[in-house]
């Protein structure tokens, strides 16, 4: 479904992104693990168009994604949880969820999107009428990877989906990814702490200073090296 090969990025001078490469395939969980720093939002807001590679491809099913404006990879089936999880304050719980059918209107319909993402997160129910300011950070989570799969994407991208929550939310955002997964969506999902990496994700890649120095599974052994730096000794 998304095949990232040997992408390079440089911002303001500086190389970000050394060749990375990936693969993420229909109803798999593909967890990019990395400190912070390491270039996984980069990876994320390259995907979306938001930056522009000096070399490498980036492939969604049959289409070339580089060059493409964002709002047209979003259009193609790309759904994006980025890290800060904002939401529009001045809208509603409910009206956050819906905007992505105006957005993309083909597809399925509309009701059945935002059903779905009630399905997924049936909390948010309790807080439809809530402006988006008056929301939990747990919440507005919740949130945001509800909205992005109402723009109902074969994709997800979810940035650092457990960045800041509480223990007691954590259960709920695994469980929900979990449930995206089954539903035969792509998720691929950035996480600084290899801890919060669920047991069913499919392969990971350790990225360090913009280098993929490692491709396994949750349960493999790391090497040495490769465990100082997803647990923060080197």
């Amino acid at each position: 479904m998304l095949r990232v090969d040997n992408l390079a990025v440089s911002i303001q001078g500086s190389l970000i992104l050394r060749g990375i490469s990936l693969r993420v395939g229909a109803g798999e969980l593909v967890c990019l693990v990395g400190r912070n720093g390491a270039g996984k939002t980069t990876t994320f807001r390259t995907i979306m168009g938001y930056q522009r590679p000096v070399s490498g491809a980036v492939q969604f099913k049959e289409l070339a994604l580089v060059g493409m404006p964002t709002h047209r990879i979003a259009q193609a089936g790309v759904g994006y949880s980025p890290e800060e999880s904002q939401v529009f304050a001045d809208l509603t719980v409910a009206e956050n969820i819906e905007l992505p059918t105006w957005t993309r209107p083909q597809g399925r319909s509309a009701k059945e999107r935002i059903d779905l993402a009630y399905e997924i997160f049936p909390k948010l129910r309790q807080y439809a009428t809530r402006g988006g300011a008056q929301i939990s950070g747990g919440e507005r989570k919740m949130v945001s990877i509800a909205r992005a799969l109402a723009l109902d994407p074969q994709l997800l991208l979810l940035d650092e989906p457990f960045e800041g929550l509480s223990p007691a939310i954590i259960p709920v955002i695994t469980d929900g990814i979990a449930s995206i997964r089954k539903l035969g969506h792509g998720v691929l999902m950035a996480e600084s702490n290899v801890h919060h990496i669920p047991e069913y994700a499919d392969r990971l890649y350790v990225l360090e200073r913009g280098e993929i120095i490692y491709e396994g599974k949750p349960g493999d052994r790391f090497p040495p090296e490769v465990t100082k730096v997803i647990t923060g000794g080197a």
